[in-house]
């Protein structure tokens, strides 16, 4: 059998039209009309991907990818009827999300992304954390064993991704790694060209951890290549 899908919209319209485009393709498709219908399913039949509409009433899109990343891992590709910006993507990336589609959505990429999410998945975890580096000042304390970071004593709350990326700068610090090479070691190979990924993650880090976001001192660009992380004396 091929791999579960589990659909969450409350458009029965669409809910139908997806589940014919990919049981053509295979897919065990379930369905759900609501955000609580669907966190049943996902305990009930443990799917491999959630479709998931932002737009749902009582429980929205948002709360359920909320609801979900605290109990599982599966990608989340999120349903939107409306252009994406910046901001809509800063707040999916907090919610866990994995991706977006925007509908309507053409047959052909409905398929490509969710082949492109359940292969990403499938792939081997980037490299682990290297446990024991720390780093103090009098503004930024961090414990990477303890995953512990605190910015102007206050304790600073990542998502795992996030902190990640805020590791692999940290245990580099000094040394500029490329857009590549962040893509690579926190998100996969596959993500490798998803470039803007790393750029609002790391805008998305400066606003919880620099003093003055806008004018970093911790996590520097260099223009065209990538970011590092600058110790302060």
């Amino acid at each position: 059998m091929g791999k579960k899908v589990l659909i969450i919209d409350d458009d029965s319209r669409f809910l139908r039209l997806v589940e014919q485009v990919l049981t053509q393709k295979e897919y065990q498709v379930f369905t759900a009309g609501s955000g609580q219908e669907g966190l049943r399913l996902l305990f009930d039949q443990r799917p491999d991907l959630v479709l998931l509409d932002v737009v749902m009433p009582k429980m929205d899109g948002w709360q359920v990818c909320e609801r979900i990343r605290d109990i599982s891992d599966v990608p989340i590709i999120m349903l939107t009827g409306k252009r994406v910006d910046e901001e809509d993507i800063v707040q999916g990336l907090d919610h866990g999300a994995d991706d977006y589609l925007i509908k309507p959505v053409g047959n052909k990429e409905l398929i490509a992304r969710v082949r492109a999410a359940l292969r990403r998945a499938a792939l081997p975890a980037p490299q682990p954390i290297r446990e024991g580096v720390t780093y103090n000042d009098s503004y930024l304390n961090v414990d990477i064993t303890q995953r512990q970071i605190i910015a102007d004593g206050k304790r600073i709350k990542l998502t795992p991704r996030e902190f990640r990326l805020f590791a692999l700068l940290l245990e580099n610090a000094g040394r500029i790694l490329t857009h590549q090479q962040l893509l690579e070691k926190v998100w996969g190979w596959e993500y490798s060209d998803d470039v803007d990924y790393v750029r609002i993650y790391i805008s998305h880090l400066r606003h919880k951890i620099e003093p003055e976001p806008n004018t970093p001192k911790y996590i520097v660009t260099e223009a065209g290549v990538g970011y590092h992380f600058q110790k302060q004396s």
